[in-house]
C-alpha cells in the first residue's frame, strides 16, 4: 500500500494542515503503508499554460521545466492520493489548485460518455489511477464553510475516474495547534483514519462521526477567536 499525501498549505510543515496529515500517516504507516508527504510550498510548480502539448505533441510529458515532473514520479503507483488544503476563501489553495491542474498531463484527449450520460476524458491504457481522500481544516467553526471543497474532490474523483475514500475536515483549525484534550482525542482519530485507510481502504461509520465533533461550542469559539484578534490589533 503506497499513500501520497499532497500538503496544498503555503504553511508547509508548520501548517495546521501538516498536524492532521501527520497524524493521518502516522496511522498509515503503522498499518503497514508506505507513505510520501509532499509539501507543495517547498517547491517550484508553475500554472498549467493550457497549450496542450502534454496531450498532442509531448504526450504525457510537460513543456514546463520544474518540480512536478519530479513529484509524479516519486508518486508513481500511489493507491492512495491525500488531498490536504487549509480553506482559502471557500475552497482548496492556490498551491493545490495549480498542482491539480497540471495533472492533466495525466489524462487523455479523448472524450466519452459516462453511463449518467456525462462526457469526461478517458484514462489513458494502463495507467494506475490512485483513489482520493481529501483533508482540510478552516478557522470558522461551521463545517458547511467546507461544501465547496466536499463538492470539488468529489467531482475530482467523477472526472479521474477514481474512488473517493473519504474526507476528513476539521472546523475550529486554528486549534489544532493547541494543547487541549478533545484536540489530541480528533488528532487520534485522524490517526485512526490513517490506519483504517491503509489496512482497508475505508472510514469506519465509528470514525467518520468522531471526526465530524467540535472542539468547543460556536459561541465560546467565536468569543475566543474575537479576543484573539483584538489582542493582535492592539484593540482593548
Amino acid at each position: 500500500m503506497k499513500i501520497v499525501l499532497i500538503n496544498g498549505s503555503p504553511r508547509g510543515r508548520s501548517s495546521n494542515t501538516q498536524i492532521m496529515a501527520e497524524s493521518f500517516l502516522q496511522g498509515a504507516q503503522e498499518a503497514g503503508a508506505n507513505t510520501l508527504n509532499v509539501f507543495l510550498a517547498e517547491k517550484e510548480i508553475r500554472y498549467c499554460h493550457g497549450c496542450f502539448s502534454c496531450w498532442l505533441k509531448t504526450p504525457g510529458r510537460c513543456v514546463i521545466a520544474d518540480d512536478m515532473k519530479q513529484i509524479l514520479a516519486e508518486a508513481d503507483g500511489a493507491d492512495v492520493l491525500v488531498l490536504a488544503s487549509p480553506l482559502y476563501f471557500d475552497t482548496i489553495s492556490g498551491l493545490l489548485k495549480v498542482f491539480m491542474d497540471r495533472m492533466i498531463v495525466k489524462g487523455d484527449p479523448h472524450f466519452s460518455k459516462t453511463a449518467t450520460g456525462e462526457s469526461r476524458h478517458w484514462k489513458k491504457p494502463g495507467e494506475k489511477t490512485p483513489k482520493l481522500l481529501m483533508m482540510s481544516n478552516c478557522g470558522f467553526p461551521e463545517r458547511s464553510h467546507f461544501q465547496a471543497i466536499s463538492h470539488w474532490v468529489q467531482r475530482v474523483a467523477q472526472n479521474m475516474q477514481t474512488e473517493l475514500l473519504g474526507e476528513i475536515y476539521a472546523a475550529q483549525g486554528g486549534l489544532l495547534s493547541m494543547e487541549l484534550p478533545q484536540v489530541k482525542l480528533y488528532l487520534q482519530w485522524v490517526k485512526n483514519a490513517g490506519g483504517e485507510i491503509a489496512s482497508g481502504q475505508a472510514l469506519s461509520t465509528e470514525t467518520k462521526q468522531a471526526l465530524e465533533q467540535s472542539f468547543l461550542p460556536d459561541d465560546i469559539y467565536i468569543q475566543n477567536a474575537n479576543q484573539y484578534f483584538d489582542s493582535l490589533l492592539g484593540n482593548k
